[in-house]
């Protein structure tokens, strides 16, 4: 990457955090002026999720932001829920797709059903891709930026952003208070632990649907590892943490050593439609996990890959590190291929 490329990517992460930010203070500022139940309530349905009314909210935010703040001489196509069917969204408006220069895909409130709950913190997630159409994928991000929307209760809200290429060093990660604006410096690093044992590891059972055949490989991965059955006390500890920003934030902070979300592999076994799975918007700074020194791959250990849209079901594995990815890897690939899995 050279030194043009360099800055340019920097300035395309500073803009996503400034983005983030600005969804940040109106999700806020629309929560203190609503119910738990207005916000709540079904805005639509799309072919990519629910749209409930707090959704709507950060995605005016987001249409003005674009308009008043992203440089024209650098042209964008955003992809976000809620726009399917509406056809393409560009900056400055207008603008042929074509034409743009950047592909930007973002989840303007992941875990929506936390935050309208006021249960945990959201995630406004967004990166940025080199634009070469209906062929982008997930690989192709340079830039990704991720923005705590917090709770009622919480004065911070930490944003975690990073470019490809710098590892480590190209990790920004801030805390910043909500009220007076003021960031500070936080320190962020995914586990070293080379196993399971006394920490926390997920395989993603959100919704009854599909829980059972999900479990059965659950419990297996974990018994092939010893980490069930050996044992009166339990040695690893599950965490169903419904927005796939915040796993991935879990396992950058070192609280998490694994989390798989296996739905789109379970579910057509299982009968469950594929629109209760991950999408591309919603593991777009996997980025951030991968520079930091994790790993994030499809369970076949291959790359992410999908395009870039919002109805692409998204299979994922996280690890904190590649100790872990080593050591259970070949294992649970064994083991989806045992109960029947492709």
């Amino acid at each position: 990457m050279g030194m043009a490329d360099g800055a340019a990517l920097q300035i395309l992460r500073q803009l996503l955090c400034r983005l983030g930010d600005a969804i940040r203070d109106r999700v806020v500022a629309a929560r203190a002026a609503s119910t738990s139940d207005e916000l709540a309530s079904v805005a639509e349905v799309t072919a990519a999720d629910t749209i409930y009314r707090i959704d709507k909210i950060s995605e005016e935010a987001i249409v003005a932001w674009f308009e008043e703040t992203w440089p024209g001489s650098m042209p964008v196509e955003v992809v976000m829920e809620g726009l399917e069917g509406h056809g393409p969204l560009t900056f400055p408006r207008g603008t042929a797709v074509e034409a743009t220069c950047w592909k930007v895909i973002i989840d303007p409130i992941d875990g929506t059903r936390c935050i309208m709950y006021d249960k945990r913190p959201a995630w406004a997630l967004a990166a940025v891709a080199p634009q070469r159409g209906t062929a982008t994928h997930l690989g192709d991000i340079v830039a990704a930026a991720m923005t705590e929307l917090p709770t009622s209760k919480q004065w911070r809200a930490d944003q975690v952003s990073a470019v490809r290429g710098l590892g480590c060093e190209g990790v920004v990660a801030e805390a910043v208070h909500i009220v007076t604006g003021a960031r500070a410096p936080l320190a962020l690093r995914p586990s070293r632990a080379r196993d399971l044992h006394h920490g926390f590891a997920s395989v993603v059972k959100f919704f009854p649907d599909g829980k059972e055949a999900t479990a059965r490989v659950e419990e297996a991965l974990w018994r092939e590892l010893g980490e069930a059955g050996a044992t009166v006390f339990p040695l690893i500890f599950d965490d169903q943490y419904p927005s796939t920003g915040g796993q991935i934030y879990e396992l950058l902070s070192g609280r998490d050593r694994i989390t798989a979300d296996l739905r789109p592999v379970i579910f057509p076994k299982a009968g469950v439609p594929l629109a209760l799975t991950c999408h591309p918007y919603d593991i777009c700074t996997a980025l951030i996990l991968s520079e930091a020194g994790g790993v994030v791959e499809a369970p076949d250990g291959s790359p992410l890959r999908v395009p870039l849209d919002t109805v692409t079901p998204v299979a994922w594995v996280g690890y904190a590190n590649e100790a872990l990815a080593a050591l259970v890897r070949p294992r649970l690939q064994r083991i989806l291929r045992e109960q029947g899995y492709p």
